[in-house]
């Protein structure tokens, strides 16, 4: 346990590695003198949308543990303020794709095949994501794919 605090004292098993990741880059941004971001695409770290991040945990904070909530509370992220409108950040073509194909490898990884029903919905860091529905669209879609996205769709056993 000495070992694992070193390393990171903030790291829980329970919590999702997406959060973890995001929450350490705000954390050493903030600790580096950088502002917590207000709007999605105002700062980026390694590839992670921070102010999209901070946002999604403002809009969802009542999915957080009280543990996570007190650790946003303590670099800055405040819940959304009575009257406050949330609206959520809109994602890029390239995230989306991110996201249905992480949700794609989870349920591959799990079920040890790519075939889910239709309305199968995968659980992706606390988003459900329409696994079904997406995988049925990239099949109807298959000859305007990308050759990467196509292979990354291969190399999990994708039926064309």
């Amino acid at each position: 346990m000495a070992a694992l605090a070193e390393i990171d004292p903030g790291w829980c098993p329970a919590w999702e590695i997406g959060w973890q990741r995001s929450y350490r880059l705000t954390l050493a941004h903030v600790r580096a003198g950088g502002l917590l971001p207000t709007q999605a695409g105002e700062v980026v770290v390694q590839g992670e949308d921070l102010g999209a991040w901070i946002a999604g945990q403002r809009a969802g904070r009542d999915k957080l543990m009280a543990a996570q909530q007190y650790l946003l509370e303590t670099i800055g992220v405040e819940p959304v303020a009575e009257g406050e409108a949330m609206v959520p950040a809109k994602r890029s073509q390239d995230e989306r794709w991110a996201v249905n194909l992480a949700a794609a490898r989870q349920f591959h990884a799990r079920e040890g095949h790519l075939r889910p029903a239709r309305k199968h919905a995968e659980l992706v860091d606390g988003e459900e994501i329409k696994l079904g529905a997406f995988l049925d669209n990239a099949r109807r879609r298959a000859g305007k794919l990308g050759e990467q996205r196509r292979a990354a769709l291969d190399e999990l056993g994708m039926r064309w």
